[in-house]
């Protein structure tokens, strides 16, 4: 049987392959280096991005995905803006994966490329790593001009969970993209601060719907109290199906007795999705006085829904009977 390392004492026989006139070749060699898991073939690796053939070098850099930390980082730091966007493209994701904080070190001056892409990935690479020094350039990022690297500052800015940065992102709740704004609602969700709760609650008036969709789902995980609640009952009647969801679904985590007759009338919407969160909701905040509106959900055409509403029936009617 072949030991876990042997792989590694081919990497001199590997390295031969790496020139050899073929392409192809050279691209199978580059597969064995990623497959070896060594991480002596990452100097090898980078090496490799200088080679003229494009298929090469995008290989090379889907290869660097399978390593980590500062080495790594700084290999695809240099293919991240290689004038090739396949190459480009394939470090950006490979950047994506890395987990070592000490990655981040060859990523953050690429905060301030000219490239927006490269700023915009930079910053994606760096949101796992949760290096606390990459808040300030996150920070500034927040005023890029470029909405897609505004997005990936509001990532990297939430990871954190910093309750200094708070107030950028409620700023960036009220950005002229709705991304942005989606991204900035969704942060906010660590926080347990009221002035929070109450940017998310604004959002749940948001002129676009993605953005009232996260709103209603982070105002279920927020001190908002009873203006959280009433704002939540007033998107049950969203045209929007998906904000109805979220909402009924916050509104049974917060056990909203108010909220059961509106929730209730979710049961007979067109959208199975919906009927099912309702049926879940009504079941989580446990009033007994639902047990009528749940008759027919029971015998639902849809099986999630009847398995969630029979669930919910059972609850109640248990209720019912132990307070006799």
């Amino acid at each position: 049987m072949a030991g876990p390392f042997e792989a590694y004492s081919e990497l001199d026989e590997i390295a031969e392959r790496l020139r050899a006139a073929d392409a192809g070749e050279r691209r199978v060699a580059i597969m064995e280096l990623a497959d070896s898991g060594d991480p002596d073939a990452i100097p090898m690796l980078a090496g490799m991005l200088d080679d003229p053939d494009q298929g090469v070098r995008t290989q090379t850099a889907q290869a660097l995905g399978e390593f980590d930390g500062p080495e790594a980082a700084a290999a695809l730091a240099k293919a991240l803006v290689d004038p090739d966007s396949e190459v480009a493209q394939a470090a950006a994701d490979s950047m994506a994966e890395l987990k070592d904080p000490d990655a981040a070190d060859p990523i953050l001056p690429l905060v301030e490329h000219s490239s927006a892409f490269v700023r915009l990935n930079a910053l994606r690479g760096l949101k796992e790593l949760r290096r606390k020094d990459a808040l300030k350039p996150a920070l500034e990022a927040l005023q890029d001009k470029d909405p897609g690297v505004r997005v990936q500052a509001v990532g990297v800015v939430g990871f954190l969970k910093m309750e200094e940065a708070i107030p950028a992102l409620k700023a960036a709740t009220g950005d002229a993209d709705a991304h942005v704004r989606r991204a900035a609602v969704s942060a906010l969700a660590f926080s347990n601060m009221q002035t929070a709760s109450e940017a998310i609650i604004a959002a749940l008036d948001d002129n676009d719907w993605l953005v009232r969709e996260i709103a209603a789902d982070t105002a279920g995980k927020m001190p908002g109290g009873d203006t959280s609640e009433d704002k939540l009952r007033i998107a049950l009647s969203d045209e929007f199906w998906q904000v109805r969801l979220k909402a009924v679904r916050s509104l049974g985590k917060l056990g909203s007795t108010a909220a059961v007759d509106q929730i209730a009338e979710c049961l007979a919407h067109e959208q199975a999705n919906l009927r099912k969160e309702a049926a879940s909701a009504i079941g989580e905040i446990g009033d007994a006085r639902a047990l009528p509106l749940l008759k027919n959900a029971v015998d639902d055409p849809d099986p999630d829904v009847r398995k969630n509403a029979r669930w919910a029936y059972k609850l109640l009617s248990e209720e019912v009977a132990a307070n006799r």
